[in-house]
């Protein structure tokens, strides 16, 4: 396999993003969306932790000073998914993604009686190289369930950081002051979101050429 291209750099910021291999979906059912966002707070962690069957999300305390990254959105697709990430340790974005994709991967596997790559190959990176690119990069990830036709109200979907950032999920999951500070209201916020759909549609057909490089 190919040596990475795009290095990960501490305090940087990177939109990361994979599908499933043969564009199959990842997630099959609530279960599915629920185990990933369980499996991606674990490992978002170093260090001691309790036992993966052992974790409940909303309960059990872990030492957020052992961050190795940073999620500052995120977006789970029935097929493919996105994150926006900040790198925090040495190492912390590959060993986040790869430890996320290969204990969902077991998972799905186990479930489904299947064998094999669950995702197509390494995961995708873009190094962010602006403010304007990062909020435009929120926007775009938010932006995804709405201009793939999964949605038609993005307060309707579960899967994505969205409802966090305009107050409808009180989880403290991502670090959203980064974005949020830049508007003077969530209502604002909100409408640059849905301001721009035909935006977002643009860059949906820009990632899947980059998806597809690979093919």
């Amino acid at each position: 396999m190919p040596s990475r291209i795009i290095p990960f750099v501490n305090n940087e910021y990177y939109h990361i993003f994979n599908r499933g291999v043969a564009k199959m979906l990842t997630f099959w059912d609530t279960f599915d969306y629920r185990r990933f966002g369980k499996t991606m707070l674990y490992y978002q962690i170093a260090g001691p932790k309790p036992k993966f069957s052992r974790f409940l999300p909303t309960t059990t305390p872990l030492n957020k000073n052992n961050k190795i990254v940073e999620i500052i959105c995120y977006c789970f697709m029935p097929n493919h998914f996105h994150f926006l990430l900040q790198q925090i340790k040495d190492g912390g974005i590959t060993e986040f993604v790869s430890k996320l994709s290969n204990s969902y991967t077991k998972y799905l596997n186990t479930k489904n009686k299947r064998v094999g790559p669950l995702l197509q190959g390494e995961f995708k990176s873009v190094h962010v190289e602006s403010n304007e690119q990062l909020i435009h990069l929120s926007r775009y990830i938010h932006l995804n369930p709405l201009v793939d036709y999964v949605t038609k109200d993005l307060e309707m979907y579960r899967w994505s950081s969205y409802l966090e950032f305009v107050g409808k999920d009180n989880r403290d999951v991502c670090s959203k002051e980064v974005i949020l500070d830049q508007f003077k209201s969530i209502e604002e916020y909100k409408q640059f979101i849905l301001d721009q759909e035909s935006y977002g549609k643009e860059l949906e057909r820009i990632e899947h050429q980059l998806l597809d490089f690979e093919d």
